[in-house]
């Protein structure tokens, strides 16, 4: 189902107040409207907030409309961002100008509302359909989940936007306990509703902005928590194996308790320039492996990457077991 055109963010970039006033009340019912007064302010805007749409003067004192536009088309965080140029320029050249920058559209002044609305309204529905399209290219097909390669890409972009910004970015990486033996009591089938079930806690779990949850392989699932520390992320860890528990599915011959649970290995990480996605995600499966080791139905939060502790060092931060606790708040 492609996503409404009505719930997207449209951000206005304008030196001139009165154009902002103009803009705002013609778009106002197609989406969420923002607005900044100046190149730089804008460029920031969008970083924060990842608008689907941006009008986009041409003619600002200080930074000008091509010099925010290609700021925006090379920031990886915006790649998905559409821009239209608005400009009182309305020759072919500047018009071939602006499309050659990288804007999907140009509008000219003065402005008709018409116009205006029409062109807005396309391109949200395009950028929604668009988005559908890739969301289901980046999907898991068995659980709804992203998948591994959207996961690996989106880690990788995160991953950067930490470090330029100096946030503590949190990982968690999840294994359904004794899934072999689920399938063998159950079928495959069966192993298949309970891993769909489990994705949907997990989804359940991560709708802060930014998080996100995949299935990482097998019975293995993976969230990305943005601007998480260790300290939330221990409480998130334990949070999360008290949502499976409390699910309820039936698994006589799991070790760790009569219904399905889950081993967690998590890593928060300030990253600094020597360190790497691939670094952290090691990081949190030697995590997993500590919580498997010491009897599953927890977890387990790992030494930062880079710290020269142990992969399997006694003293990693281990949460205890959570079976019959009621689900804890994150």
């Amino acid at each position: 189902m492609i996503p409404n055109p009505a719930d997207s963010t449209i951000l206005i970039i304008d030196d001139n107040a009165d154009t902002i006033r103009l803009l705002s009340a013609m778009v106002r019912d197609q989406g969420r409207v923002l607005f900044a007064t100046s190149g730089a302010a804008g460029v920031e805007l969008a970083r924060q907030q990842r608008p689907q749409l941006i009008l986009l003067d041409v003619e600002m004192h200080g930074m000008d409309g091509f010099a925010v536009c290609d700021m925006i088309r090379r920031d990886s965080d915006l790649r998905s961002s559409a821009i239209i140029f608005v400009t009182a320029k309305s020759t072919p050249e500047a018009e071939i100008a602006c499309l050659d920058a990288g804007a999907v559209d140009f509008i000219p002044k003065p402005l008709n509302s018409a116009v205006v609305q029409a062109r807005v309204r396309t391109h949200l529905r395009l950028q929604a359909a668009l988005a559908t399209f890739d969301g289901l290219a980046n999907q898991d097909g068995m659980t709804g989940l992203y998948n591994r390669r959207y996961f690996d890409r989106q880690l990788a972009v995160e991953f950067a936007r930490h470090r330029r910004h100096q946030l503590p970015l949190g990982l968690a990486l999840i294994d359904v306990d004794d899934f072999k033996r689920f399938n063998d009591r159950f079928g495959h089938q069966q192993g298949d509703s309970c891993l769909r079930q489990v994705a949907e806690a997990l989804r359940d779990g991560s709708r802060r902005p930014g998080e996100m949850a995949a299935r990482y392989g097998g019975e293995e699932f993976v969230i990305l928590l943005p601007n998480t520390d260790a300290g939330s992320l221990e409480r998130y860890g334990r949070w999360l194996c008290s949502r499976i528990v409390a699910l309820d599915i039936p698994h006589p011959t799991a070790t760790a308790a009569p219904h399905v649970t889950a081993s967690i290995g998590l890593c928060a990480l300030l990253p600094g320039e020597q360190d790497t996605p691939e670094a952290m995600l090691h990081a949190a499966d030697m995590a997993l492996y500590q919580a498997k080791r010491a009897g599953r139905n927890r977890s387990v939060l790992a030494p930062a990457p880079g710290t020269g502790e142990s992969e399997a060092a006694p003293d990693v931060a281990e949460n205890a077991s959570v079976t019959g606790s009621g689900p804890q708040l994150r």
